[in-house]
Parts: structure tokens; sequence; C-alpha cells
């Protein structure tokens, strides 16, 4: 048996229309693989001039990526005459079985996957403060939400865990209220503290690490033992560089205080207990 022998039974299997229709399916998937890439890089070039934002256009992108693929996966199927009646039989065979042996907690994630995304609590590109640290949402998917943490280490958060934690949203650009407390002694005049604190936030202010309007205040926050609590309150928006800007805050404080002759170390009562 040579070579022909075997092949011209398959040759024959191979007739124009199955040919046809593979050709046809193989040029569907490169043309639905182009317009794929051409819309990514479209709605990019439309988020680099700031006619979308950052959540719209990753949103955008993955409907138009699926559908396409919808689109293109049914047409392939209907070359081999595979009916829509026939594709819904087999997922939901398929569906039933995943349903099946999905855990509980899948479920759950993937519900709460779908009230994120609806709801809305953050978005794309927010600077948000989840359990005890800062993080920056980079994606919202229907079991995690993919957030990088000022560490640069990429967390992926079930999306049940979101729904029971409490979450504060500081947003792109929004305007925030940051604080700076000092404790400084009784004999020390309020009007002198205050006027240290006001230097301070001027200071940065022509840095422009924090704004000019709303304007910075000091409040007594606390009485002490041997001192009182002065907080001064300055506003940001840049929140991206929010730990930076606390840190230059507390920094300008202390010289500022330095420079008006506050002191800021309070008395410590040791007690000498004697045996008997």
């Amino acid at each position: 048996m040579n070579l022909l022998d075997f092949l011209n039974p398959l040759v024959q299997w191979i007739d124009a229309k199955l040919l046809y229709s593979i050709v046809f399916s193989v040029a569907t998937i490169i043309a639905g693989y182009i317009i794929i890439k051409l819309v990514a890089r479209e709605i990019k070039a439309l988020r680099a001039e700031n006619r979308l934002e950052q959540h719209a256009a990753y949103t955008l992108n993955r409907i138009l990526k699926w559908l396409t693929m919808a689109v293109v996966l049914s047409i392939v199927l209907a070359q081999f005459d595979i009916t829509l009646g026939t594709v819904s039989g087999l997922l939901t065979v398929i569906g039933g079985t995943i349903i099946g042996f999905a855990s509980i907690n899948t479920l759950g994630n993937t519900i709460a996957g779908l009230i994120v995304m609806t709801s809305r609590p953050f978005k794309v590109g927010d600077r948000i403060f989840f359990n005890g640290q800062f993080a920056d949402v980079e994606a919202i998917e229907l079991i995690y939400t993919k957030m990088r943490t000022l560490n640069n280490v990429l967390i992926s958060i079930p999306n049940q865990e979101l729904l029971k934690s409490e979450i504060d949203n500081y947003g792109k650009k929004s305007v925030v209220r940051r604080g700076c407390s000092i404790t400084a002694n009784y004999d020390t005049p309020a009007e002198q503290v205050e006027a240290a604190l006001l230097d301070a936030a001027n200071k940065l202010v022509e840095t422009k690490d924090i704004l000019k309007n709303p304007e910075a205040y000091v409040f007594v926050t606390e009485f002490g033992n041997f001192a009182a609590q002065f907080t001064l309150y300055v506003f940001i928006n840049d929140i991206k560089r929010m730990m930076l800007i606390d840190s230059n805050l507390k920094r300008a404080v202390l010289e500022s205080c330095k420079q008006h002759g506050i002191g800021l170390t309070t008395p410590t009562v040791i007690r000498s207990i004697k045996d008997t």
C-alpha cells in the first residue's frame, strides 16, 4: 500500500465544500483577531487623549472583545452546519455540569463581582484604603478584583471580601483632607503654635503639594496631662502622591516648630516603687 492509496480516501472525504468551510473559518478567525487588535488600539488612543476614562475604556474593550469572539464563533459554527439550538443545548449541559461542581464561594464571588461592576463603589484607577493598606484598582473581574499596593505588589481580592469590608475610596483627583498633629506644653501660647503650623502649610502651598483653597486651618484636638494636641488640617488632590505629601507635611511641621522655638517633647512621669 503506497502513500497515494492512503491519501486517496482522505482527499475524497475533504470535498470542496468542507475545504471552503475550513478556509473561510480560518479567514474569519484572522479577521476577528485583527478587529480586536484595531479596536483595542483605538480605545487606547481615546484613553490617551482623555476622551475616555480608564474604567470606561477597560469595560468597553472587554465588551467589544467578547462580542467579536461570539460573532466569530457563530460564523465558524455555521460553516459546519452546527445550529444555534445545538450550541445552546451543549452550553446548557456544560453550564449545568459546571454549576453542579462549582463551589459556593465561586458562585458567590461571581454574583459579588456583578454587584461591584453595577454599583461601582470604586473604578479602575481609583486609590482605595482596604484591609489596612492603600492600593490602586487595576481590574474588576467577575471572581476577583485586582489591586496594586504601594509596594508595587499585585493582589487579587475575592469580590465577596470586598462586599463584606469597609473601603475608603480616595478616587483619582478627589479633594481630600489630611492632618498632622503635634503636642505642645501648656506654657506655649496657642497663637505661637498655630502660627508655626500655618507657616508649614504655606511652604507646601508654594511647592504645590497642598491646595491653597480650601485653606489650611488648625484645631486644638485634645488635652493631655502635660500638653495640648494641635492638629493642622490641609487639603490635597494629588491622590497618587498622598503618602509623600504626608511625609513632606510632617517634615515641614518639624522644621517650622524648631524655627518658632516650640518643643515637641512632653515630660514623662517616672514612678519609683521601693520594696518594703
